[in-house]
C-alpha cells in the first residue's frame, strides 16, 4: 500500500513540475521588449481583472507600475474609490505571488473640474518618473482602461511625457463615419464620463500619442459563459478566483434586472492585444486594425467635435480576438497546477 502512494505521489509531483517547466520555458524564451504601466478601475467591470491578470501572465512586457483608478461612485456596485479597486487588484497578485513584485498606486478619487488643474498623487508620479526615465531604451505604453485623470494630470504637471509614450485608451463613443451605436446606446460613453475634463486635456490640449479603442470596437472581445465555464473555471486559483468574480457580477446584474444572455464583454483585454502580443518582426499590432484620425476636439458633453487641425491619432477598427481569447487561455493553463 505504501508503495502505491510513493508512486501516486511521484505521478502527482512529476506532474506538476512539468507545468512549472512550461511556464519557465515561456519566460525563458521571452524577454521584455516594452515598459507598461495599468491605469484601471480595477474595483469596477470585472473584464479590468481579466487584463491585469493576462497582462501579469505575459512576459513580452515589464510592468513599471499598476495604477488602481477610480470610476464613478458606487460604480458597478462597488464604492468606486481608488483604494477598493487597490484591494481587488491586490487578490489577484497575491494570487500570482508577485505582491513583491509589482506595486499598485492609488489615486485621489475624484476626478479634474478644470483643465488648467491636475490632481496630483502618487499614482501621477510614478507615471511622470517612468516616462522621463533615461536609463532604458524599452518604449512606454500606458494603458488605461477607464477614466484618463491620472494620465492627463501628469501631462500638465510634466508636458514633456507626451514624446515619451504611447497612450493606450479603451473608452470613446463611435466616430460616425465608422462605425453606429449599439441599440439602447448612450451619447456619453462610460470611460470617457469618468473624466470629461482630462479627456479634452488628451485629446483638445496635448501631443499625446493615442492608440484609441473605442466602443465600437471595445465590444468585440466576447467571451461566452460556456467558455467561462470549460477555460476559466477550474483552471487553478488564478481561473477560479476569476471565474467567481464574474459570478458575484452576474448576481449583480441580475438583481439590477440585466439580462447578460450567455456571453460578456471583455471590452479591457485589448490592452494587451495591443501591446504584449505584437508582433514578433517590426513589433506592432499587426493582426489588428486601425485607420488614422486626426484627434477629435471634446466638448463639454463629452462629445467629438471635428478638429481640421487635430493631430493624427490611432483609431482601432477591428481586434484579433483569437489571439486575444487562445493566448489568456493557453497561459491560464500553464498557471493552472499549483506550486
Amino acid at each position: 500500500m505504501r508503495s502505491i502512494f510513493l508512486i501516486l505521489f511521484l505521478v502527482i509531483s512529476s506532474f506538476g513540475f512539468s507545468q512549472q517547466t512550461r511556464l519557465e520555458e515561456l519566460n525563458s524564451l521571452v524577454k521584455p521588449r516594452m515598459r507598461v504601466i495599468i491605469d484601471n478601475d480595477l474595483g469596477g467591470d470585472p473584464d479590468g481583472l481579466f487584463q491585469l491578470a493576462h497582462h501579469l501572465m505575459s512576459p513580452s512586457v515589464e510592468i513599471r507600475g499598476i495604477i488602481a483608478s477610480h470610476l464613478y461612485e458606487q460604480g458597478f456596485g462597488g464604492p468606486g474609490t481608488s483604494e477598493y479597486a487597490k484591494e481587488q487588484a491586490m487578490k489577484v497578485i497575491n494570487i500570482l505571488g508577485l505582491e513583491n513584485s509589482v506595486n499598485v498606486y492609488i489615486d485621489k478619487s475624484r476626478s479634474m473640474v478644470d483643465v488648467t488643474k491636475p490632481i496630483d498623487s502618487e499614482a501621477v508620479q510614478v507615471i511622470i518618473k517612468e516616462a522621463m526615465r533615461t536609463d532604458t531604451d524599452l518604449p512606454l505604453y500606458v494603458v488605461c482602461g477607464g477614466g484618463l485623470t491620472n494620465i492627463a494630470s501628469a501631462y500638465l504637471l510634466e508636458p514633456e511625457i507626451a514624446e515619451k509614450l504611447t497612450l493606450v485608451w479603451i473608452g470613446g463613443p463611435e466616430y460616425t463615419d465608422i462605425a453606429i451605436p449599439p441599440p439602447g446606446y448612450t451619447t456619453l460613453e462610460y470611460n470617457l464620463g469618468i473624466d470629461i475634463k482630462a479627456a479634452q486635456v488628451i485629446f483638445n490640449d496635448s501631443d499625446i500619442n493615442i492608440w484609441q479603442v473605442p466602443r465600437n470596437v471595445y465590444r468585440q472581445p466576447i467571451m461566452s459563459d460556456a467558455e467561462l465555464l470549460i477555460k476559466v473555471k477550474g483552471k487553478g486559483k488564478l481561473g477560479n478566483h476569476l471565474f467567481n468574480v464574474m459570478k458575484e457580477a452576474y448576481t449583480k446584474l441580475d438583481k439590477w434586472n440585466i439580462p447578460m444572455g450567455e456571453v460578456y464583454i471583455y471590452g479591457d483585454n485589448p490592452l494587451v492585444l495591443l501591446t504584449a502580443l505584437q508582433s514578433s518582426f517590426e513589433p506592432d499590432p499587426s493582426s489588428s486594425s486601425y485607420v488614422i484620425k486626426q484627434a477629435p476636439i471634446i466638448n463639454e458633453e463629452g462629445l467629438y467635435k471635428v478638429n481640421l487641425k487635430g493631430r493624427n491619432i490611432r483609431v482601432y477598427q477591428q481586434l484579433d480576438n483569437r489571439l486575444l481569447f487562445d493566448d489568456f487561455f493557453t497561459k491560464l493553463v500553464l498557471l493552472g497546477v499549483e506550486k
